[in-house]
C-alpha cells in the first residue's frame, strides 16, 4: 500500500481521488462526475490519460481504490478497510508526524 503510493503522481491521484468522492465511499457518484474527476486530475499534473490508467490501475493493485467497469466507463472509490488499516498504523508513529525531527528522538 506505502509503496504505491510513494509515487508522488499516484499520491495526488490518490488525494484527488479523495476530494472528489468527499472521501467517502459511499458517496453516490455519477459516472459523468467520476470521470470529469480523473481528466482534471490529467490536465493537472500534465499526464497522458493513460498514464493516469497506469496509475489508477497501481492504486487498485495495491488494495487502495476499487475499479468497476461499467459499459466504456470505469468507476473508481477508495477502499474504506484498506484506508482505515493505513490510519492505524499511522497512528502508531504519531511523535514523528508531529515532529520533523524523528531521527533525534
Amino acid at each position: 500500500m506505502f509503496k504505491a503510493l510513494s509515487n508522488p503522481h499516484r499520491l495526488t491521484l490518490f488525494l484527488k481521488l479523495a476530494s472528489c468522492l468527499g472521501g467517502d465511499s459511499s458517496l453516490d457518484t455519477s459516472d459523468e462526475g467520476i470521470e470529469q474527476c480523473q481528466l482534471e486530475q490529467a490536465k493537472t499534473l500534465g499526464l497522458a490519460p493513460s498514464t493516469v490508467s497506469s496509475h489508477y490501475k497501481e492504486l487498485r493493485d495495491s488494495g487502495l481504490i476499487r475499479m468497476e467497469r461499467q459499459g466504456k466507463s470505469v468507476r473508481c472509490w477508495i477502499d474504506p478497510k484498506t484506508l482505515e488499516l493505513a490510519k492505524s498504523v499511522l497512528g502508531h508513529f504519531p511523535a514523528c508526524m508531529k515532529n520533523s525531527n524523528c531521527e533525534k528522538e
